[in-house]
């Protein structure tokens, strides 16, 4: 059976893909969301996890926000090295959202408008710091404002990700977790049927 499975940090990252990956993977991919309880639960548990997976088809993504690590590269390699501990190197893919989750959303500030039913929040994304916002410091602060609280991490990424962009790449963060899924989906749809 073909799978991709993702390894997150939290529930909101689930409740986004939830949404977002019926819209862009192939039905013929079957996808498993497990959510930890945060950074430390997904360290602590992901070899096991990845060790313990029996199905040779399927292919890993860990997903984990950076949050006030000073740099991204560093979180990647950690989490990598995981892998490597669990024998999944080659088939598990790292991506760290800059800083936060919500660096996706302002990024695409038109799904956050859709999603949380707002107004005239799109216009705003020609201003700097939502061109760019991977290197906001508080992206969850950022967006609590802007929607007035309207945005809840969980209700607000379920209803954002039904509309995030995915050729988007204002959040390169972003841009680089939707190149590694459609990378994963292309080697899991080139595999050949087992006998």
């Amino acid at each position: 059976m073909k799978e991709l499975v993702f390894l997150l940090e939290e529930d909101s990252a689930k409740a986004m893909l939830e949404s977002l990956l019926p819209r862009i993977l192939n039905p013929e991919i079957k996808v498993r969301l497990i959510p930890f309880e945060g950074k430390q639960d997904l360290e602590k548990q992901m070899e096991k996890r990845l060790r313990g997976y029996v199905n040779s088809e399927a292919r890993f993504i860990v997903l984990r926000d950076q949050d006030s690590a000073p740099d991204c590269k560093v979180v990647k390699a950690k989490l990598v090295g995981h892998c490597c501990q669990a024998g999944r190197e080659a088939e598990s893919l790292v991506r760290i959202a800059c800083r936060e989750l919500e660096t996706f959303y302002l990024a695409d500030l038109n799904a956050v408008e859709l999603g949380l039913q707002l107004k005239n929040l799109a216009k705003l994304q020609a201003s700097a710091k939502f061109r760019a916002p991977d290197h906001l410091g508080s992206p969850s602060k950022e967006l609590a404002a802007l929607s007035k609280g309207a945005y809840q991490k969980v209700s607000g990424s379920r209803a954002i990700g039904k509309h995030l962009n995915p050729a988007n790449t204002r959040s390169a963060s972003f841009s680089h977790l939707i190149q590694g899924i459609r990378r994963m989906e292309s080697e899991l749809l080139s595999l050949a049927a087992p006998n």
